[in-house]
């Protein structure tokens, strides 16, 4: 059993609880972050300690900092129409500096960042890779953006080591944001807005805790940043059909124009907004069906290693798996 205790932020969340796993598996003690009054860890797993901290709130993050060895921090605000902008900032951008100085003030050796391939918004010359020129398309974009350019100057000015991790499209078993996408082809509902062309590149969860653990263990590489994707970028026509053939029906045909789904969604959005409510619609789902993502994983292989553990054939199987294990379809 590892002596060494490390922090993860947002522990409770789907991809933070995934990384607690892993570590614990690996004999790896964990002191696992939630937010007060927030979402909380469904397992009781050997070796995790849970406290209750706010990344905005310097004052409640030096006691969960003691003894601590490196820091996951993985914590953010994901889009949510119900927040005013200065809340985003106050997580994904104060949240991160708060983060880092309470990290240094403590002793802390190390800390990886979870950033996301959306602070390069739209790309017009996939793939993108490290190098692509930032490009946030909306306010968590852009606070995501800031936060890690504040962790970046941390790292280049040798204040702390560590290094950033930006995660491509994620899904994997148990995952809810998904869920829609795969329960409507398996039930032959699923139409695609546009021909379904757009290309989509995702990561399993499990290979994206396994790139944390990495970029925290190579301590001879520092201020780098890796995105992380699956090994298989595709058009969304291509996934919803192995998807469609793994589920045992036909795949989907229905299409339907760009154009006036766009304007619904915007008009969602203008109409909900002022109140606070979320929109049954938004542009960005939209935009799913016709935006490509494709990024460059080479420099993540390179100099961590990183590889996903499985064929993309292999991760629909599980996410399907526990999907039906769950009775979601």
């Amino acid at each position: 059993m590892s002596e060494e205790r490390f922090l993860v932020t947002g522990a409770a969340g789907y991809v933070g609880s995934n990384l607690v796993r892993l570590l614990s598996n690996r004999g790896i003690k964990v002191r696992a972050m939630v937010r007060p009054g927030g979402q909380k860890l469904e397992e009781n797993l050997p070796g995790v300690e849970v406290v209750e901290a706010d990344i905005s709130d310097p004052q409640s993050l030096a006691p969960i900092l003691e003894d601590i060895t490196g820091v996951y921090h993985i914590a953010a605000l994901f889009r949510q129409q119900k927040f005013p902008d200065k809340v985003f900032r106050e997580v994904n951008t104060n949240g991160v500096q708060n983060m880092l100085e309470a990290s240094i003030e403590a002793g802390v050796q190390r800390f990886v960042h979870c950033s996301t391939v959306g602070v390069l918004g739209h790309v017009s010359e996939p793939p993108a890779n490290e190098e692509t020129p930032y490009n946030p398309g909306d306010i968590y974009q852009q606070t995501k953006m800031e936060g890690e350019l504040i962790a970046l100057k941390y790292f280049k000015e040798g204040k702390i080591g560590g290094n950033i991790i930006r995660p491509g499209m994620v899904y994997g078993p148990g995952d809810t944001r998904n869920l829609k996408l795969f329960r409507m082809i398996a039930n032959r509902t699923f139409f695609y807005v546009g021909k379904g062309q757009a290309t989509v590149h995702f990561v399993d969860v499990r290979d994206l805790a396994r790139s944390f653990v990495l970029a925290m263990e190579k301590t001879n590489v520092n201020g780098e940043i890796f995105i992380i994707a699956g090994e298989t970028p595709l058009p969304l026509r291509d996934l919803a059909n192995i998807i469609a053939k793994k589920c045992n029906v036909a795949a989907p045909w229905l299409k339907l124009p760009v154009k006036p789904m766009q304007l619904a969604g915007d008009l969602c959005e203008f109409i909900c907004a002022p109140f606070g409510i979320e929109p049954p619609l938004y542009r960005r789902r939209v935009d799913f069906f016709t935006k490509d993502r494709h990024f460059n994983t080479s420099k993540a292989f390179n100099m961590l290693g990183f590889k996903a553990a499985q064929p993309l054939h292999a991760e629909v199987n599980d996410i399907i798996k526990s999907y039906r294990n769950e009775k979601y379809f």
